[in-house]
C-alpha cells in the first residue's frame, strides 16, 4: 500500500518474477502441476484456442470484463490449470503470497445441438487429425462457432467461483483462467471435446463411413473383406492408424483386391548371391533355390542383407504399435514431446493415437501430457 492509501504500482516484470518464484515452490511439492505458458503476446494460435477466446469476447456479459485477465495469463499468473469433463480448476497468482483457487463449471453440450451438428457434419470430415488441427470446410467452422447452437458455450452455460475477495462477478483471476483454457486447447485440442462432454468419434466415424459407402456404391461392390489392422500392417506394410473402426470390433473394412496391389514385387537377386551353379542346362537347376525358405537363407548370408531385413521388420510396425511400445517401456510415463522426438510424428497425430488408446483403456494420463500404461 502506498503512502496516499492507493495500491502500490507493480510492474509486469515484478509480477512475472513473483509468479515464477511461486511456481518453483509449488513444483517442489507437486511435480504434476500444469502452468499455462504463453509465448509472446498472442494468447492462442490454433483454430480451437482462438475460437474459444473469440466466443467469450463476443458476448456482452463478458466483453467488458474478460479483458482483465489478459495481462495475468501473459505474465504466467495461471500457475496450474486442469481440464476435466464439464469442469476446470486453476491456481492463479494474485497480489497476495498465496495463489487464488478458481473453479469453472461448463454444462455439457445439449443433445439437440449435438444431434444437429452431427447431422450437418455427415460426409464432410476426413479424420480426427484434421478435426483437431482445424482443417475442415468453412461451412463446418460456421456451424461449430454458431452462437447459442454451436459447440462453444454461452455465458448461461458457464459458472465460476474464485477464493479472492473481489466482489466482481468475474474477477481477473477467473478471466485469466478462461484465457488459460484457450491456451491449453493449443496444446491438446481434444480437451475441448472432453470439457464439453462430446465424443469426437460421433463426428468422424459417420463421416468416413459415408465416404466409404459412396466409394463402394460407385464400384458396385456389395461387400468387402474385413482384415485386421495389425495383419495388414505386417503383410503389406500399410499404416491404418488413422482409419476408424467401421465394423465395431477393432477391424477395418478394405477391398482385398486393392490390398493385393500394395504387395511389393520379389527382388531378383544376381546369380552370385543366389549361389546358382554354372551350367548351360536350365533343367539342371534346383527349383528349390527360388523357394521362400532358400531366399531367406541366401539373404542371411550377407551382413548387409541381414541389416536390411532387420530394418524392414522394424519399419513394418504401425504408428500405434510404436507409441504403445514406447509408453510401456517408460514405466514412469513419457511426455508427448518425447513421443514426437522418438517417433518423428506430429503432435496432432500422436494426440490422435493416445486419445484412442485412452478410450480403449490401454494407457492413462499420469499428468497433463504424460502417458503411462494403464
Amino acid at each position: 500500500m502506498s503512502y496516499w492509501g492507493y495500491p502500490r504500482y507493480v510492474s509486469v516484470a515484478e509480477k512475472k518474477a513473483k509468479a515464477e518464484k511461486k511456481l518453483k515452490q509449488l513444483q517442489k511439492k507437486n511435480p504434476g502441476i500444469q502452468p499455462v505458458v504463453i509465448e509472446g503476446n498472442i494468447l492462442a494460435r490454433t483454430w480451437w484456442g482462438k475460437s474459444w477466446n473469440q466466443n467469450l469476447e463476443r458476448y456482452a456479459d463478458y466483453a467488458n470484463r474478460i479483458g482483465r485477465g489478459r495481462s495475468y495469463v501473459r505474465h504466467g499468473a495461471v500457475l496450474d490449470l486442469k481440464i476435466d469433463t464439464g469442469k476446470v480448476t486453476a491456481l492463479v497468482q494474485g497480489s497476495t503470497s498465496r495463489p487464488y483457487e478458481v473453479e469453472i463449471k461448463i454444462q455439457a453440450i445439449s443433445q439437440a445441438n449435438w444431434s444437429a451438428i452431427k447431422k450437418q457434419c455427415e460426409g464432410q470430415l476426413k479424420s480426427l487429425q484434421d478435426l483437431l488441427a482445424g482443417k475442415f470446410p468453412k461451412i463446418l467452422a460456421d456451424i461449430f462457432f454458431a452462437e447459442e447452437k454451436g459447440l462453444f458455450p454461452s455465458p448461461q452455460a458457464i459458472s465460476f467461483d474464485c477464493s479472492c475477495p473481489d466482489w466482481a462477478s468475474m474477477c481477473k483471476h477467473v478471466a485469466a483462467a478462461l484465457y488459460g483454457i484457450g491456451a491449453r486447447f493449443d496444446e491438446d485440442p481434444s480437451l475441448f471435446f472432453k470439457l464439453r462432454g462430446a465424443d469426437t468419434g460421433d463426428l468422424i466415424t459417420r463421416a468416413v463411413k459415408d465416404k466409404t459407402e459412396e466409394l463402394l456404391a460407385k464400384t458396385k461392390t456389395k461387400s468387402a473383406k474385413v482384415i485386421v489392422d495389425a495383419d495388414l500392417a505386417d503383410i503389406f506394410g500399410i499404416d491404418l492408424d488413422n482409419k476408424p473402426d467401421f465394423a465395431g470390433n477393432g477391424t477395418t473394412a478394405v477391398s482385398k483386391k486393392s490390398a493385393v496391389k500394395k504387395i511389393a514385387k520379389p527382388i531378383a537377386l544376381p546369380r552370385k548371391q543366389r549361389n546358382i551353379p554354372k551350367t548351360s542346362n536350365p533343367a539342371q537347376l534346383d527349383k528349390s533355390l527360388y523357394s521362400q525358405k532358400e531366399n531367406k537363407d541366401i539373404l542371411g548370408n550377407s551382413p548387409n542383407a541381414r541389416q536390411k531385413v532387420k530394418v524392414s521388420k522394424r519399419g513394418s510396425k504401425t504408428a500405434t504399435g510404436q507409441v504403445v511400445e514406447l509408453i510401456v517401456a517408460n514405466k514412469a510415463g513419457i511426455t508427448i514431446e518425447k513421443l514426437v522426438e522418438k517417433t518423428g510424428y506430429s503432435k496432432t497425430k500422436l494426440y490422435n493415437i493416445v486419445h484412442r488408446l485412452k478410450q480403449q483403456g490401454k494407457i492413462k494420463n499420469t499428468s497433463h501430457g504424460v502417458y503411462a500404461k494403464a
